[in-house]
């Protein structure tokens, strides 16, 4: 069975394939080889996938994709019908469940703010919270929401839990109206998908804690940005984010200068360890498909 990559891959993260599988390499131009051309399993690239998009429709015997992305909105439009996608969930769930403890403490602690004045060589004293005893939302609970509560269970916070679909000790988004003013943070994970589209508006805002923390390491588009704007300034919201609408963010937009935000660019996920990580599931997905096995992390319904 033949593999397709992208040639940048690390020679490294090619070994320990099942016997009888062989590598092809996506170049970033000229034409494929016959035997990329061949391939059955696919691993997206992680950036620059114009390429990859413009080849499927050469792709005669491919079955299966892999994404080394949690989210797959950026991908489900450009796959024709019949293909099986399979997403990264868990690859990344140690990167953003750090970026997210890290947000949250870097915001009660009020590190941007004492950043600021440190660069204005200003001693600006002031009292800081604490996160002991505070209640945590999760918007979203997937595996990366599991990692970062295991992270935040040795601070003493509680912790409520929203999911598409109920089960125990999660609720739905029916239960929002009750949950969200007994929240001190709210961590937004949602997925992007067409019902997720704007799903956080000036409704959720309007119901969380006065001065509640909102930290966004999902999706920019599900969260109305016009709405997340007037509730920060209004002082309902503070806001950590690694996430916008548009990505970058617009030079000028207010997000760059409200008081209360912190922003990352998409980085919550980037890390060295990334490729080593998400090749361990591509070599665990290869084999599974060989024996017949169901593979992890199938998208369906967007997600």
């Amino acid at each position: 069975m033949i593999v397709l990559v992208p040639e940048a891959v690390d020679s490294r993260l090619l070994q320990g394939f099942p016997e009888g599988v062989e590598i092809a390499f996506l170049p970033k131009e000229g034409p494929l080889s016959e035997k990329a051309l061949a391939a059955e399993f696919a691993v997206a690239p992680y950036g620059g996938a114009r390429r990859f998009f413009a080849e499927l429709p050469n792709l005669k015997k491919l079955k299966v994709v892999q994404t080394l992305t949690a989210g797959v909105d950026w991908i489900l439009p450009h796959l024709p019908p019949g293909l099986v996608l399979c997403d990264a969930a868990g690859v990344h769930d140690i990167p953003v469940s750090e970026w997210i403890v890290g947000a949250i403490l870097s915001a009660i602690k009020r590190f941007p703010e004492f950043r600021d004045a440190q660069h204005e060589q200003r001693w600006a004293y002031r009292w800081v919270d604490d996160l002991e005893g505070s209640t945590v939302l999760f918007l979203g609970y997937g595996s990366i929401a599991r990692a970062t509560e295991e992270r935040l269970v040795p601070f003493g916070v509680s912790f409520l839990r929203v999911a598409r679909t109920a089960r125990a000790g999660v609720h739905t988004w029916a239960d929002l109206p009750e949950l969200l003013p007994k929240a001190d943070v709210i961590v937004n994970l949602l997925p992007y998908t067409p019902q997720t589209d704007k799903l956080v508006g000036a409704a959720q805002f309007a119901q969380m804690k006065p001065g509640a923390l909102f930290v966004n390491a999902g999706r920019g588009k599900t969260v109305d940005q016009e709405a997340l704007v007037e509730a920060i300034r209004a002082r309902q919201v503070r806001l950590v984010t690694d996430v916008t609408t548009p990505e970058p963010l617009p030079e000028g937009h207010p997000l760059w200068s409200l008081p209360e935000v912190f922003l990352t660019p998409h980085i919550a996920g980037s890390t060295p360890k990334l490729f080593e990580r998400g090749f361990r599931l591509v070599r665990e997905q290869v084999a599974r498909y060989l024996r017949g096995e169901p593979l992890l992390n199938v998208v369906t319904d967007g997600y």
